[in-house]
């Protein structure tokens, strides 16, 4: 009898999983494919992951619990490659600035109305949401280490800030600049901060 309770409790968590992963990958694929950060509701991301609504609310709370959870899933493997970067690499702590920027941008360029749907979700304040936390912490310990950054934890605050995912996607949907012409600008924005190297 307990060995069949342990089979069942095994099954309902195995399932539970695939049931989790599924809604994460159909929320992702279908906030991809939309040309609008509020034209993915939780009724598609249901129908798409092929599980009733009160799953999504039960296991995610809301639309913006959701958003946050593809989020985390998104930057995962993102995370271990700027470790590993940072790291494995002896680049100058300017270059390392550069490209940590360059990396978020190119984040905010491939996900971008996910991470718009995020920032109209409301999840909290955008500064107190974990993968913020995270950017800034990250290129705020980076901006530490270049000569002549007197105030790293601002200067991070204000370099985020221009690559905000509204801000993004205006700059490539509405004003059609391309994502190199987006790179490249920010590349310029980072030499105006930080003085000329």
């Amino acid at each position: 009898m307990a060995q069949r309770a342990e089979r069942t409790e095994r099954t309902e968590r195995a399932d539970a999983q695939r049931n989790r992963e599924a809604v994460l990958a159909a929320a992702d694929a279908l906030f991809a494919a939309s040309s609008s950060p509020h034209g993915v509701s939780m009724d598609d991301i249901a129908a798409a992951a092929g599980v009733g609504k009160g799953t999504l609310f039960r296991r995610f709370g809301d639309r913006s619990g959701l958003i946050a959870a593809v989020i985390t899933s998104r930057l995962e493997p993102l995370r271990r490659t700027v470790r590993e970067v940072q790291e494995a690499t002896g680049s100058a702590p300017r270059q390392q600035v550069a490209d940590l920027l360059d990396t978020a941008l190119t984040f905010k360029i491939d996900n971008r109305n996910l991470m718009s749907a995020a920032e109209d979700a409301g999840i909290s304040s955008p500064y107190q949401a974990q993968h913020y936390g995270w950017w800034h912490e990250t290129l705020r310990t980076a901006l530490d280490r270049v000569p002549g950054v007197h105030a790293p934890e601002f200067t991070a605050h204000a370099l985020l800030a221009a690559i905000r995912a509204d801000l993004v996607a205006h700059l490539l949907d509405e004003r059609k600049m391309s994502p190199e012409e987006l790179r490249s600008s920010l590349a310029a924005h980072l030499d105006n901060v930080l003085g000329a190297a």
